[in-house]
C-alpha cells in the first residue's frame, strides 16, 4: 500500500522554503459511494497482537485530493488557546497512562506538555527515531546489494546483503522497486555456471534473530520474521498482505527461491553463518535508501525497520545485530543534538514492549523536521526576527513526507475515515505515524490548526487495550486541527 506517489522524487524537491513543502499536510480527502479512498491493503489492525478485530472493508469511492500551501501569515498559537481546545478530551480515561507533547515549529514554543520526559513505549512511532537517525547518517540513494559467488563443487553461494525487499513476482513484489530473484537467476544462467547445490551466506548480521520483548506467535501472526539478512518479500508467505504469515526460516526460503529459478533441487539448499568466497557472478540491488525509507513507514514494515537498523549499525561501526542497530541509532540522534535521556530500544521496530522513549524526544525530531528553512522561509507571525536555520531540518524533511495520512494513506487509512463517526475532522489533515501494541497506542505527526498554523505532537497512551485508546488519541489529534488558538 503506497500512497501513490513517488518518495524519490519528492524527496529531491525539497528547496527554499519549509511551508510549501509542508502544505502537503492540507488535502481535503472528498469521497464518493458512500466510502472512502480505495486503498490496496488498509483492512488489518497494525500489529495483530494488538488484540483489534480486523473489519471488513466498507464501500470504496474516490479520493480527489486537493493541496495548498499552509499560510505564511497565519497567526501564532498560544498556550492558554491549545490548553483551552485540549481539554475536553485530554481528561478521557481512555488514554490511561498518557503523556504528550505540542510544538510550534515556526516559534519553536512548547505549546503544550504532560509528562514529556515520561519514559513511554513507544509501539511503531520508534520507527520515526530510525528514519530521522538514517536521514542524518546515510546516503539517501543507498542500495543494498545481493550477490551470487561461483563456489566450490558445483556450488553457487548466495551472499545475503541485508535486502529483505527481494520478490519472486514478475510484475513486482510488496515493496516498491524491489530487486527480482528472477533478474539474479537470468545472470547466473548468462554466466554459463552450471552448479547441483546452492549455500546462502548470512554472515553479514550477527546475534539474535528475534528481540528482546518480542512474542514468537507474531512470527505465524504476520508482524514479524526472524532477523537475516535476505527475505523474500520481507519473509511474508503471501506476498500482497500485510499481515500474511512470515516465515521462520526467510534465508532459507530466499536460497530455495533461486533454486527453483535454476532448477536445482530445493533441498540442496543450506544456510550458512560463516563468510563465503568465490569469484562474483551476479548482483542485484534493493531500491534507494529513500524510497525503502517511505515503504517501511507507511506500511509500519517492522522487518524492513529492522535491517535498515542494520545497515545504519555498520555504517557507525556497529555490529549488525539488535544491539548494534539500537545503539547506532541512539548514537545518530545524540551527535544531532537530541535529548536521549530515558531512552531504551531493544529493536528499531517498536514491536519490543521494552522500548521505552519519552515524548518530547519524538516530538523533538518532528518539530526539527518541520522547522521553516532556506532562503524562501517566512517570518512567522507574531515573531520579531526571523528564527535562526536549523542544518538538522534540511535533513529531516523527509520524514514528515514519509508520515500516513488521516483516512487516506498508511496505518492512518482505517481512521478517521467517514465510516468511522469519531473524530472526522482530522481526515486529510493529520499526519503521523502511527503506534499499536496491545499495552501502549501512540500518534506522532503534526497537523494544520484553523488559522492555517502547523502543529507537531506526540501523543502516547500505556496500560489501555488499543481499541480504547487510539479513538482517543484521534480526538485530542482532532482538537489540535479544529484549534484557532490564536
Amino acid at each position: 500500500m503506497t500512497d501513490g506517489s513517488n518518495p524519490g522524487s519528492r524527496a529531491q524537491g525539497r528547496r527554499g522554503s519549509r511551508w510549501i513543502w509542508l502544505s502537503a499536510v492540507v488535502i481535503a480527502v472528498l469521497v464518493i459511494a458512500g466510502g472512502f479512498a480505495a486503498i490496496a491493503k488498509p483492512w488489518t489492525p497494525e500489529f495483530r497482537h494488538g488484540g483489534l478485530t480486523v473489519t471488513p472493508p466498507p464501500d470504496t469511492g474516490q479520493v480527489f485530493p486537493e493541496v495548498a500551501p499552509a499560510r505564511s501569515d497565519a497567526p501564532a498559537p498560544t498556550v492558554a488557546g491549545i490548553a483551552a481546545a485540549l481539554a475536553p478530551v485530554i481528561g478521557n480515561p481512555d488514554l490511561g497512562a498518557f503523556a504528550g507533547q505540542v510544538t510550534d515549529p515556526s516559534s519553536g514554543t512548547t505549546l503544550w506538555s504532560q509528562d514529556p520526559t515520561k519514559p513511554m513505549i513507544p509501539s511503531s512511532t520508534a520507527k520515526i527515531m530510525l528514519v530521522a537517525a538514517a536521514l542524518l547518517t546515510l546516503p539517501d540513494d543507498q542500495r543494498v546489494a545481493t550477490k551470487v559467488l561461483a563456489g566450490a563443487s558445483g556450488e553457487l553461494v548466495l551472499v545475503a546483503g541485508g535486502d529483505p525487499t527481494l520478490t519472486t513476482q514478475p510484475a513486482g513484489g510488496y515493496f516498491t522497486d524491489g530487486a527480482r530473484i528472477s533478474d539474479l537467476a537470468a545472470q547466473v544462467r548468462a554466466a554459463g555456471k552450471q552448479a547441483n547445490a546452492i549455500v546462502v551466506d548470512t554472515s553479514l548480521y550477527s546475534g539474535p534473530t528475534m528481540a528482546p520483548g518480542w512474542d514468537p506467535i507474531d512470527v505465524p501472526e504476520g508482524s514479524i520474521a526472524p532477523i537475516e539478512p535476505i527475505m523474500i518479500d520481507s519473509g511474508r508467505e503471501v506476498f500482497s498482505i500485510d499481515y500474511s504469515p512470515r516465515t521462520s526460516t526467510p534465508a532459507l526460503e530466499a536460497g530455495r527461491a533461486l533454486a527453483a529459478e535454476l532448477g536445482i533441487d530445493p533441498g540442496a539448499v543450506r544456510v550458512d553463518p560463516a563468510k563465503q568466497t568465490g569469484t562474483e557472478i551476479a548482483k542485484v540491488e534493493s531500491a534507494p535508501l529513500r524510497v525503502r525509507l517511505h515503504d517501511m513507514m507507511i506500511h509500519s514494515d517492522n522487518v524492513l525497520a529492522e535491517t535498515i537498523g542494520r545497515e545504519l549499525a555498520l555504517a557507525s561501526g556497529q555490529p549488525a545485530s539488535f544491539a548494534g542497530a539500537a545503539a547506532a541509532t541512539s548514537a545518530a540522534l545524540s551527535a544531532a543534538g537530541f535529548d536521549v535521556t530515558g531512552l531504551h530500544l531493544a529493536d528499531n521496530s517498536g514491536l519490543s514492549v521494552d522500548d521505552r522513549v519519552t515524548p518530547k524526544l519524538l516530538e523533538a525530531i518532528i518539530a526539527t523536521a518541520a522547522k521553516p528553512t532556506g532562503s524562501g522561509a517566512v517570518i512567522p507571525a507574531g515573531t520579531q526576527a526571523r528564527p535562526e536555520s536549523d542544518p538538522r531540518a534540511a535533513a529531516l524533511a523527509p520524514l514528515l513526507d514519509n508520515l500516513p495520512v488521516a483516512g487516506a494513506t498508511g496505518t492512518l487509512a482505517p481512521r478517521y475515515a467517514r465510516f468511522i463517526t469519531q473524530n472526522r475532522q482530522g481526515a486529510g489533515w493529520v499526519r503521523a505515524k502511527t503506534g499499536t501494541l496491545s499495552v501502549a497506542s501512540a500518534l506522532v505527526g503534526y497537523v494544520l490548526d484553523r488559522d492555517g498554523r502547523v502543529l507537531t505532537f506526540a501523543l502516547m497512551s500505556n496500560d489501555r487495550p488499543p481499541e480504547v485508546s487510539r479513538p482517543a488519541l484521534d480526538a485530542v489529534a482532532g482538537a489540535l486541527r479544529d484549534c484557532g488558538c490564536s
